[in-house]
């Protein structure tokens, strides 16, 4: 008996003695934390970036360029080419820039968004060139931020999940995870039907494009901004956290000038 009710007690507090929390109290006290809700804004703008153009960027081919659908299914294959590049040279470079033996991932990040924002502004304008445009060449280019974005925000991801509150890091990756998921999934429904309103509005199959395209560059650069302040706000919480108060020494005195034995008066 007295066994079944010290099991029953250690399966009551959960693991390593913690009393365990409903979920909803979990992911209040998770949302509380500035890196956390910080870094769940910049994973759902990101994401919703990212994903606009995935289920777009054919179409585009075929309404402005005039691509066949194998052209246009060559195009997709040159930017997963990029993005596959663009994955390996940050896992390869990523982490081996080091700032006071920390990793700079959140850089990576932020010049993921960067090029991803370029190439993005890219092909809104290359519906008013036309064929003369390098497609192909900006095409990768964008899938190349892409990938480096991907793997820098997963990174990162994996390192902030162990700050804040202990035992609260299942909670932090699967908030992430859940704005990850819900943005990948509305962006691609948000692309295709802007699009739509765009052709109902504008004059021609290529403005209408170009002002989605032109809307997901601003999302990336929100996002580069957003990691900038994830990034800061995590600096200034280790300082505040490793700064030691400072005592000033007040120095003992006599009573009438006697002088002092290790601090203390003589008799």
């Amino acid at each position: 008996m007295a066994v079944a009710g010290v099991e029953g007690t250690r399966r009551a507090r959960g693991v390593e003695g913690a009393p365990r929390v409903p979920f909803r109290q979990a992911l209040a006290e998770v949302w509380a934390e500035p890196t956390a809700r910080r870094f769940t804004i910049f994973v759902f703008v990101s994401m919703l970036a990212y994903s606009a153009q995935d289920l777009i960027l054919e179409p585009f081919a075929g309404a402005v360029f005039a691509m066949t659908p194998g052209e246009s299914t060559k195009l997709s294959g040159v930017q997963n080419a990029g993005v596959l590049a663009g994955m390996i040279l940050t896992g390869l470079l990523g982490g081996g820039f080091r700032e006071g033996g920390r990793s700079r991932l959140h850089l990576w990040a932020i010049g993921g968004c960067l090029i991803s924002a370029m190439a993005l502004v890219g092909l809104a304008f290359a519906g008013g060139v036309g064929p003369a445009w390098p497609l192909h060449a900006n095409v990768a280019v964008l899938g190349f931020g892409n990938g480096v974005f991907a793997v820098a925000a997963i990174g990162s991801m994996m390192r902030l999940a162990r700050d804040g509150a202990a035992s609260r890091e299942g909670t932090r990756v699967g908030l992430w995870g859940a704005a990850q998921g819900v943005a990948f999934g509305l962006g691609g429904l948000v692309g295709t039907i802007a699009v739509d309103l765009g052709r109902i509005v504008a004059d021609s199959a290529a403005s209408a494009y170009a002002g989605v395209f032109l809307g997901e560059a601003a999302l990336f650069l929100v996002s580069a901004l957003l990691a900038a302040r994830v990034m800061s706000g995590r600096a200034e919480l280790r300082a505040r956290a490793h700064r030691v108060p400072v005592r000033i020494a007040t120095p003992a005195v006599a009573p009438r000038g006697e002088p002092l034995i290790e601090g203390r008066p003589t008799p």
